[in-house]
């Protein structure tokens, strides 16, 4: 005999038991195994010569009443104590002993499995469910007699968190039935969601066991308030599953949510009835399974008269025709009378439960466990042996975890089955681990509604171990082919790290890599190489551009012009004193220093070119070397000759002597001996630092790093140029202050006044560019700033000497030739004597009014004062 428990009929409320009927979840499961006993006992190779029974109950989807119900299957171990209970005549009671349950097949829900277990477990009594898969009753400590053909939801979790992956949804809500199955199943998901990283969930909601009215409504504005879950992953009764659904209708929410459902919602019919549309979209899971269809032929062919073995058939008869049998009938309100010719699937809908392979395969698995008892203990005894009149349920239970058969059940429904052994219901492997739990398979499906009107649950994949799914195979709602959305927040764009909140991994904000920070990886940002930058979408770091000044620039142009017409001058010059040396001009000019001076001037017009071309070894060693050269070249030559002027008329002043080293020879040793000072310089920082180029990367280092360059530079620092122009301009300062003391001295005689005026010019150039360019240090455009300001002021420097010293002298070679013609020679003493009255007059002039003066000075010098026309008198021709 085998026991039974189904939920023939739903969850009684306001104190009742047992409310509606079940006719898929209760009668189909029930009559699946009232079919499978049919077949078994048809069978003349599985259990020979004995036959099965059934002692089937009802648990009306509550675990209590359960409890109360499978007591009967125990009442046969139980020893009553009839000593103070005797009959009319005296003799004692003779108790009728029910059959003994030697296994029970069920229950359905977890928690009326888990209630009925621990009873049943204390008599050894086996048990195989066909439908309960809360993890917990995995435990073989606890549930040591408890096996199930189905899959635990341990791995129906691990395939809804696959599916929710897969969908890209990482934010969710879980709504789970009060009970073991619902709790459990919930349990299951946040614990490996929890462990994957990848999902939250934004709230886990829990529908009680007896719900108050409007409760299910509260249950929907809970999930509203967390908007971005829209995905709701639900372990709940199939009771719930609809009150869930029509709450959502009630409150407009049609294709808001998306649902995730477990093996209770599977592929059924009752939870989306009238409620289609909210229910769209649904993907939910499924114990893979195939339809049986001999029991399709089966359950067809059952009416009233053939079916009395069914104590609930009459009451399916009137719920599922919608018509009254009789007076005593369960339906006193239709208005229709049954007539019993109605017919299954004919005069009514009907579609096959989902769990009716599995209640036909725990049947099937029960029967090939005595089988194989059999075998063993009965060693081919026909029918029961006494060694199987008292079965032990500890080696039952060795026999049932043993099971593993895989076939096909084929029967046409009038003749005896074909039975293909070892077989399950319907070709599906049947085997059970060491906790007594099945493999874990599953059937994925999707509520789809095609052209608006045709509702049905679609294949869309199936998970062994992983997950295989139809992606093109999906349909949602809004009739759009893509996935919709249930994150807490969008992907970061990319150059965007992610500041995740603390506590939900999966909420975060975006935080754009700023500045030379480039996106190291998904949640951190990494500053690029001091010689990189980010790269457009800052996933990486790039070289940043290297620039020099080039020719075309504008901060170019200016310079190289004025450069090339300075040189065109100076050769113009130095040609033009070339071919007319030997006259008096030239020769007055002192032919040896102008040639020295002329030079300096060309090189500090020859120095932009280096200072403007691409910076190399070769080009960084001219700039160190005509940087300062030409500058110390003009002025070492301007400061001997002022020198020269300042000692001869302060000589002049005492004696009548020619002071010392005032020859050409003397001037021109002088002169070197200044530039040679110059020249060791470059030489000591030519070998404590020889020259190399390096790019600075720090001078155009801005904000925005797309406008960051790196400056291709000679290693010639602020310093270093200061030290290196710092000789001239000291020459130049020292030629100032000689040219300021020999300012008095007559122009008729000597350049004093001209090149007075050369370094008054010179010095207001040079003093402009220090604030010009030290001032435009901290410039973006330093660099072109920088040099450009260098190469004009050693330019006009250059330009103002040329100028004011030898333009006039070319003029007059050139254009009045008359006046470069040689005058009388004169003896030192003279030329001394004609400076010193003319330093008296000047004298007398400004202490004097003016008729006064105007009358002396006619009288002292009118003997010594010469021509009107301008004498160029040569030191050089007078004897010392």
């Amino acid at each position: 005999m085998l026991g039974g428990l189904f939920p023939v009929h739903s969850r009684g409320e306001r104190g009742v038991a047992c409310g509606e009927l079940k006719k898929e979840k209760g009668i189909h499961r029930l009559e699946a195994m009232l079919f499978a006993i049919d077949l078994i006992n048809k069978d003349p190779e599985l259990l020979p010569n004995v036959t099965l029974g059934a002692r089937i109950l009802d648990t009306c989807s509550r675990d209590t009443y359960a409890l109360e119900q499978s007591l009967t299957f125990v009442q046969a171990l139980i020893e009553r104590d009839g000593s103070d209970v005797r009959c009319a005549n005296g003799d004692p009671p003779i108790f009728a002993k029910p059959d003994k349950v030697v296994g029970v097949i069920g229950a359905a829900a977890s928690s009326v499995s888990i209630m009925v277990a621990n009873i049943l477990r204390l008599f050894k009594i086996p048990q195989i469910s066909y439908a309960s898969t809360a993890p917990e009753l995995s435990d073989n400590t606890r549930y040591d007699f408890f096996s199930r053909v189905v899959p635990p939801d341990s791995y129906q979790a691990q395939a809804m968190l696959d599916i929710v992956t897969a969908m890209g949804w990482n934010y969710v809500s879980t709504l789970a039935s009060e009970g073991n199955y619902g709790e459990s199943g919930v349990e299951a998901f946040v614990q490996i969601s929890r462990e994957s990283g990848w999902v939250c969930i934004a709230q886990s909601l829990k529908v009680p066991r007896e719900p108050r009215p409007g409760e299910f409504d509260k249950i929907i504005l809970r999930l509203l308030e967390t908007p971005n879950a829209r995905a709701v992953v639900m372990f709940a009764n199939e009771d719930d599953i609809r009150r869930i659904l029509d709450a959502a209708k009630r409150t407009n929410q049609t294709g808001n949510f998306l649902w995730v459902g477990s093996d209770s919602w599977g592929s059924k019919i009752s939870p989306v009835v009238q409620q289609e549309n909210v229910a769209e979209g649904a993907i939910t899971i499924l114990p893979k399974r195939t339809s049986v269809d001999a029991f399709d032929r089966y359950f067809r062919s059952r009416s009233l008269s053939n079916n009395r073995r069914n104590v609930w058939f009459a009451e399916f008869w009137e719920e599922n025709f919608v018509c009254k049998l009789g007076m005593h009938g369960k339906r006193p309100g239709s208005p229709k009378k049954c007539t019993g010719l109605e017919k299954v699937g004919r005069d009514s809908t009907y579609e096959q439960e989902g769990k009716v392979q599995f209640v036909m395969d725990a049947v099937y698995a029960m029967a090939h466990a005595l089988h194989r008892m059999h075998r063993d203990l009965c060693s081919g005894f026909p029918g029961l042996c006494p060694r199987m009149a008292n079965i032990d349920g500890k080696d039952l239970l060795s026999h049932i975890r043993a099971v593993s058969f895989n076939g096909k059940t084929l029967w046409s429904g009038t003749g005896p089955p074909v039975w293909n052994r070892p077989s399950g219901s319907a070709g599906t492997p049947v085997t059970f681990n060491e906790n007594g739990d099945a493999p874990g398979r599953y059937d994925i499906f999707q509520y789809q509604i095609n052209n608006r009107t045709t509702a049905e649950y679609k294949v869309i994949g199936h998970w062994t171990n992983e997950l295989h799914l139809n992606m093109e195979a999906l349909q949602w709602a809004s009739g759009d082919s893509s996935i919709p959305a249930s994150v807490c927040s969008l992907p970061c764009r990319t150059g965007e790290r992610k500041k995740v909140v603390k506590g939900v991994p999966c909420c975060w904000h975006c935080e754009r890599c700023e500045g030379y920070h480039f996106q190291a990886s998904e949640f951190t940002c990494e500053l690029c190489p001091y010689e990189r930058r980010p790269n457009q979408n800052r996933t990486g770091c790039q070289p940043i551009p290297i620039i020099k000044l080039e020719w075309h620039s504008p901060w170019a142009v200016a310079p190289v012009f004025i450069s090339i017409m300075g040189i065109v001058a100076t050769t113009f010059v130095i040609v033009t004193f070339v071919r007319h040396n030997d006259t008096p001009i030239v020769r007055a000019s002192g032919r040896e220093m102008s040639y020295v001076l002329l030079t300096g001037i060309f090189l500090c017009y020859v120095i932009t070119f280096p200072m403007i071309a691409a910076p190399d070894i070769g080009v960084c060693s001219l700039r160190r070397i005509f940087l300062g050269l030409g500058m110390c070249f003009s002025y070492a030559a301007l400061l001997t000759k002022t020198n020269r002027i300042h000692r001869i008329f302060e000589q002049g002043k005492v004696a009548v002597t020619a002071p010392r080293f005032i020859s050409p020879a003397s001037q021109l040793v002088i002169t070197f001996s200044l530039i040679s000072v110059q020249l060791l310089g470059v030489f000591v920082w030519f070998a404590s630092d020889p020259p190399h180029t390096f790019v600075d990367y720090g001078e155009q280092r801005t904000q925005d790093p797309e406008n960051a360059r790196g400056v291709l530079k000679c290693d010639i620092s602020d310093l270093s140029l200061i030290c290196s122009l710092g000789y001239s301009i000291l020459l130049m300062v020292t030629c100032t202050v000689y040219a300021i003391k020999t300012r008095g001295v007559p122009e008729t005689f000597n350049e004093a006044k001209p090149i007075g005026f050369t370094m008054y010019t010179t010095c207001i150039i040079w003093l402009a560019f220090i604030p010009i360019f030290f001032g435009t240090a901290q410039s973006a455009e330093r660099m072109y700033i920088q040099t450009a300001t260098l190469t004009v002021s050693l330019s006009l420097s250059a330009s103002v000497s040329l100028g004011m010293l030898y333009m006039p002298k070319v003029y007059i070679i050139i254009f009045h030739p008359e006046q470069n013609v040689p005058k009388r020679k004169r003896s030192f003493k003279a030329i001394v004597t004609a400076a010193t009255m003319t330093s008296k007059l000047s004298q007398l002039a400004s202490e004097r009014p003016n008729g006064e003066v105007k009358t002396e000075l006619c009288e002292g010098v009118e003997a010594n004062v010469p021509s009107t026309k301008t004498t160029y008198v040569s030191y050089t021709n007078h004897a010392i």
